[in-house]
Order: C-alpha cells, then structure tokens, then sequence
C-alpha cells in the first residue's frame, strides 16, 4: 500500500479540494429537473413495444420454447412405448 493511502485512511475518508472551485454536486442540485427533455420522445421507443424488456427476453431464445415442448412429447413418448431389451440382465453376461 502506498503511504499517502494510510494516512488518508488514518483522516478519515476526505476528498482531494478540487483546486478549480467547481463543485459537480452543488451545480446539479442547483440544475434541479429540466422542465423539458428534448431527447425525451426519441428514447421512448426503447422500452415499449417490440423493445420491452419482455419481448427482448422472449425474443433472446427464438424456437427455445417449441423446442422444448417437442422434447417433452419425445420423452413421454419413449418411456410409454419403448422397451428395455436389457432389463434384468447382469452384466458381463455376453449380451453385446
């Protein structure tokens, strides 16, 4: 560690003064909220519609969905109808 950090860490957690005098925090709460945003419109189609952060999930894993529904039907399927020609054998029974 370098030593300046211990000493500051021995002050406690104080900033550097800013040597220019601007103080970012006091010229944003004396900003306050813009009675209007210009950008306001060309951003909201970013979060409706096709773009809503549901669609935008849903649309991540196209086909995810009737994939795995055919993989459901596939194994019902196998484990209804197929049959086990091992079933009840040991092994080492020359069954290959």
């Amino acid at each position: 560690m370098y030593a300046t950090r211990i000493l500051r860490a021995q002050h406690g957690h104080h900033h550097k003064p800013n040597i220019t005098g601007f103080d970012p925090t006091k010229f944003a709460h004396a900003a306050g909220q813009p009675r209007y945003d210009p950008w306001a419109r060309a951003e909201a189609w970013r979060y409706t519609g096709t773009f809503s952060r549901w669609n935008r999930f849903k649309n991540a894993f196209p086909g995810l969905g009737i994939a795995t529904v055919a993989f459901a039907v596939y194994l019902g399927y196998e484990h209804f109808t197929a049959t086990d020609d091992h079933h009840g054998d040991a092994h080492g029974n020359d069954h290959h």
